[in-house]
């Protein structure tokens, strides 16, 4: 019977830890991690530490060692299996990067699966820093427990990524239109096409026209409404995702 541990799992540090973990295993921490845990924290041997891999799940462990540069944990006890997350994407168009920063790590937390940048002709941001989209996902599912990270696709032209769209995944987006004409509510729209799905996102501006009528061609497209108001693309990417999940994900 494994032993209490020094601290109770929900008040013990928890980290991402990128590689694969097994119970029993013998995990060493450097760099900022080992600081965090060492310096800021100041855990010493037989302190409780939590650590997930996105891979195989929630590990509870105990610090063996523990130096300013350097920590070592052992991991005791297998907390629970790597979380399944319901099948939608979130692609959306760069923005500001603060912004940006805070749609990616939102997205972890709602529970989207993969999120993919996407290049618009509206598009002022036209690069980005996967490493600093995939620290704010870090820090968002250390934080909430969670145990599984969306997966973040490359930057993709929006051409591009209509063109070779799976058959499978209907596509969400959001039409002014609908709400001018009093159509395309996100509730039936949910009702009426069940499956894999992916949210569009566009940038400052919208869509352009060509955009958006090569969106509306697709055979997947299901343009819906968000309502009366206008929202800022960020807001509009948690608010759509929101109501997926409230409606088709695991919220419903």
């Amino acid at each position: 019977m494994p032993a209490t541990p020094a601290y109770p799992p929900h008040s013990a540090p928890r980290l991402f830890i990128d590689e694969e973990l097994s119970d029993g295993m013998e995990v060493r921490i450097d760099g900022p991690q080992a600081h965090y845990l060492a310096n800021v924290m100041r855990m010493k041997s037989g302190d409780a530490v939590v650590l997930f891999d996105d891979r195989s799940g929630e590990y509870l462990g105990e610090v063996s060692s523990a130096a300013k540069r350097s920590v070592t944990v052992t991991l005791t006890q297998k907390l629970r299996e790597r979380e399944t997350v319901p099948d939608l994407w979130l692609c959306a168009a760069p923005i500001k990067r603060a912004r940006f920063d805070w749609m990616a790590e939102k997205a972890c937390e709602l529970g989207v699966r993969r999120f993919i940048p996407m290049r618009t002709q509206r598009t002022i941001v036209d690069k980005i820093k996967p490493e600093r989209l995939r620290a704010h996902m870090i820090e968002a599912a250390e934080q909430c427990e969670r145990s599984s990270l969306p997966q973040l696709g490359d930057l993709v032209k929006l051409h591009d990524m209509l063109k070779d769209w799976p058959d499978d995944r209907h596509i969400f987006f959001a039409d002014e239109r609908m709400h001018e004409t009093g159509e395309g509510s996100f509730r039936k729209a949910l009702v009426a096409h069940d499956g894999p799905a992916a949210i569009l996102i566009g940038p400052e501006g919208g869509f352009t026209d060509t955009e958006g009528a090569m969106i509306r061609v697709h055979p997947k497209a299901v343009p819906v409404s968000l309502g009366p108001r206008i929202l800022r693309a960020d807001t509009a990417a948690v608010a759509a995702v929101s109501l997926w999940m409230a409606g088709r994900g695991d919220w419903s």
